[in-house]
């Protein structure tokens, strides 16, 4: 799973380092190493695993919409 950013027609390296961080997300390897930055005991592991599909579970009963809320528009 190698991720290879060649360079376009005049970019900067700050822009090339800018698409490499949205891909690297977009593959979720920040997630993936967040979460292996400590060790997580398989119980854990498995205890985090039932709360997220409960709380999936939940959310698909309740009939809430599955879109997130949009954002609010910033005030860059």
């Amino acid at each position: 799973m190698a991720i290879r950013i060649k360079t376009r027609h005049n970019e900067s390296v700050g822009q090339m380092l800018r698409r490499f961080k949205k891909l690297c997300e977009k593959e979720g390897l920040t997630k993936d190493v967040k979460r292996r930055q400590y060790f997580e005991k398989p119980s854990e592991r498995r205890r985090r695993a039932l709360r997220k599909s409960i709380s999936r579970a939940v959310r698909e009963q309740s009939g809430a919409p599955s879109e997130r809320r949009p954002r609010r528009p910033s005030s860059r």
